[in-house]
């Protein structure tokens, strides 16, 4: 992999103001996704890994009281010293509201993750990464990791889902329902649009197109859907491994 330096903290002024860090840890377990890159952002050294979060999360302010951790996997992924420090920082800086990320494998984790944070009056948002409520196109094609095929089941542990669009297969109809869908059971949908890695997904420019002219503008002046054309629009992130 070549060198990785992205932008790790970044302050969100529009549609659900808040601050975001991109923290690192051991890395998605799943690793499996046809579209992702984000796991090889990880480390075995939880040394070093929080090392590289504290710079981070020393850069929160506070500014807006809610803040969004991302980490390339799921909250379980990060180790218990990072975790600590959030939970310190939201109490120093009156944050009152932190959304992370999960795999549908950890579920079960969130009920105690939630309770612990609620412990210091800190509500949880936890999103999930279902990227098409279309099951059999997801695990088929995307192998997702998600073993239910009913949004109802996905909601009842998560709050906010991201879906994935601009890719093979996808139509304005099936992403119009797939927006829908997450606009029905979640609080917020966050849509990102494909980008070039090296897995074996590529982004459809066709398909972008018909995104950017019908889905675009229908949602763009959602409060409760954020798109991202790009995947550094929060002003966090990157693709790791560059397709060649």
């Amino acid at each position: 992999m070549k060198d990785f330096n992205p932008n790790r903290y970044a302050v969100i002024h529009e549609k659900n103001p808040r601050e975001i860090v991109m923290l690192r840890g051991r890395g998605c377990v799943w690793r499996r996704c046809r579209f992702c890159d984000y796991h090889l952002d990880s480390s075995a050294d939880e040394d070093a890994n929080f090392t590289l979060n504290q710079k981070q999360l020393e850069k929160v302010t506070g500014i807006y009281g809610k803040l969004e951790v991302i980490n390339s996997g799921s909250f379980v992924d990060l180790d218990e010293n990072t975790v600590s420090l959030i939970e310190e920082i939201c109490i120093q800086r009156g944050i009152c509201q932190v959304h992370f990320e999960c795999h549908w494998r950890h579920r079960e984790a969130i009920p105690a993750f939630r309770r612990r944070f609620a412990s210091h009056n800190i509500e949880l948002k936890i999103k999930i990464g279902v990227e098409t409520f279309d099951s059999l196109f997801r695990e088929s094609y995307l192998d997702k990791g998600i073993d239910t095929d009913s949004p109802e089941d996905i909601a009842v542990y998560f709050d906010e889902v991201c879906l994935l669009q601009g890719i093979p297969g996808q139509t304005a109809a099936s992403m119009e329902t797939d927006i829908q869908t997450g606009l029905t059971y979640f609080e917020r949908v966050c849509v990102n649009i494909m980008q070039e890695n090296k897995r074996p997904i590529k982004p459809d420019p066709g398909v972008i197109a018909l995104f950017t002219k019908e889905l675009y503008p229908k949602y763009i002046d959602n409060d409760r859907v954020d798109i991202l054309m790009e995947n550094t629009a929060f002003g966090v992130g990157g693709v790791v491994e560059h397709a060649e």
